[in-house]
Formats: structure tokens, sequence, C-alpha cells
């Protein structure tokens, strides 16, 4: 008990906390955006240039970049910003940048999301690191008494045993780099015991055997767990659940992209949630929000991002 309240204590609690965790950085890390003629995505990176947190590699249409910067009483300076023609050619330049080492990350602008990747995946020019890449998504919910991440839903559409098991390193290795010690994983399900018929049980109940065996380190893994006995204390308390995990899940482990997408935008637009999101497995953290993300949620996607290095 006594590890869990350390535990609970060092828990980031909401976005406010980290962004002065972030601010205490001392240089600013900088980002390379693809396509960066989008308005959310220029407040949002003012915002954070402002703040002394990220400075800015702007590529795309310098006329209109240019455009949308003075509209927002912006000055850059014009070494930053690389004029490019077709969404190709930006997505190749952005990832030239970081191959370059010119930006320590990478995000995504007004480019097709398909576009951006098979710059980042190509095999020869890329990004890639021989890991999965997955997303993830840091939620800030009303009812809940810290952080708590979704992953995958936005990369590995039906992922099997051995991707869960590498998104779930993925989505632990993110916490330790914000400076937790041992996160606590969320195998989900619907219900909280193994059904053959159920994959998902099954692969939880799997993923919680390595993590006890040391075949997944640095993290508390349960499962299979549903969303409740996770989320909820009292839930666990009624149901006589004994586990660190439940009521104080750090990451949730989802089945499949859709699970995680469905889950995260229905805690946002119906739960009042807060959101940030990026990708995680490449050579440098990649923020790809939706083409719906506010500037608030870009916003915080850059923080998270620059919350990455030390």
């Amino acid at each position: 008990m006594i590890k869990n309240k350390k535990e609970k204590a060092m828990a980031i609690k909401n976005f406010e906390e980290l962004i002065r965790k972030i601010k205490k950085i001392k240089r600013p890390k900088k980002v390379v955006v693809a396509s960066a003629q989008d308005r959310h995505t220029l407040e949002a990176l003012i915002k954070v240039e402002k703040d002394g947190i990220v400075e800015s590699i702007l590529i795309g249409n310098k006329n209109k970049i240019k455009e949308l910067l003075s509209e927002l009483d912006f000055e850059k300076n014009d070494d930053n910003i690389i004029d490019s023609h077709s969404d190709t050619e930006t997505a190749s330049k952005a990832v030239e940048v970081i191959r370059d080492e010119r930006a320590d990350f990478l995000m995504k602008g007004k480019i097709q999301t398909a576009e951006l990747l098979r710059a980042v995946v190509d095999r020869d020019m890329g990004l890639r690191t021989g890991r999965i890449m997955s997303h993830i998504t840091l939620l800030e919910i009303p009812t809940y008494h810290k952080l708590v991440a979704v992953s995958d839903g936005g990369m590995v559409i039906n992922p099997n045993l051995e991707e869960k098991k590498q998104i779930l390193k993925n989505a632990v290795d993110v916490f330790l780099a914000l400076g937790y010690e041992n996160p606590k994983v969320a195998a989900l399900a619907a219900v909280e015991t193994v059904n053959p018929q159920m994959q998902e049980s099954v692969h939880g109940e799997i993923l919680k055997n390595m993590n006890l065996i040391g075949e997944i380190k640095n993290c508390i893994v349960e499962g299979p767990i549903s969303y409740d006995l996770a989320m909820c204390e009292d839930s666990a308390r009624i149901k006589e659940y004994k586990s660190t995990v439940a009521g104080d899940a750090d990451i949730l482990l989802v089945p499949n992209i859709t699970v995680g997408n469905i889950l995260s935008k229905s805690l946002v637009y119906s739960g009042g949630s807060r959101m940030a999101g990026f990708i995680t497995g490449a050579r440098v953290p990649i923020v790809l929000t939706s083409r719906g993300a506010t500037a608030e949620e870009k916003y915080l996607s850059l923080l998270l991002c620059a919350a990455m290095f030390k």
C-alpha cells in the first residue's frame, strides 16, 4: 500500500501540472510542421513559442503561411519558413529536416495523414526504428484524479498479441519520460475474466503474466480488466476486485483502433475531457491530430511531445 500511495503522489494530475513541468526545460525544443498553412496549427504554435517551450520550422505554401501569420499578428524569420508545392514534397522535406537533426520532433499540419506517414515509414529515407509505431492519447477527465492515456486509437487497426505488447511498451516509455517510475496498465476487455471467445480477454491475461515474469518491465499490468474497474475504486470495491491498478490506471490498453478512437472522442465530446496525443515508436515523436482538432488540442500535443526530451 505504501508503494501505491507513492505512485499516486507522483502522478500528473492535469495539463496545467504538465505545463509547469515542461516550462522547467532549459532549452526550447524545435518542431518541424508539415503543411503549416492551417490557422489552428499556427495558433497552437504561436502560443507554445510565446511560452518559450517550442520553436518551429514551417513547411508548406510560404505565401499562405505568411498571410496567416500576419493575420495572427506574429512575426517569424523567413529562414524558418520553407516553401513547398505539394503534399509529397512537403512530407519529404519535413522528414529530411528530422534526419538532418534540425528539429526534435514532427507535426502534421494541413496535409493528408497518409501522405505524411508514407514519408515517415519509407524504408530508405524515413524515420523507422524497427519498433511498431502507435498512437497515444493523454486525457484530462473531469471525474478522474489524474491524467490517463489511451493506446492505440490512431495507428494499428487490429493488433495481435505481439503488436499489443509493443504498443504497451511504447506507452510505458512515454510515461517513463514524463517521470513515472512504474505506470499502471489496464489491458481492457468487456469483462475481468478470461473468455476464449473474447480475444482481448485472453491477450489481457497473457500480457499480465508477461509482466509478472519480467518479460514486460517498468510497469504493472492488470488484465483482463473492464473499464469501470480500471477507472473507479467504488466499482472495484463493490465487485470485490483486488488490484493496485483498479481505480488508479495510468494507461488504458485498448483491444483495437475502433475502441481507442471511440473511447477518446466520447470522453472529449460527451464527457468534457481535454486531450493531447502523438505517434510514438518512430525516431522522433509525431504530433498527428485529427482534422477536427482544436487549437488547444494541438497546443497540448506540442507540449506533450516537448516533455519527451530531458
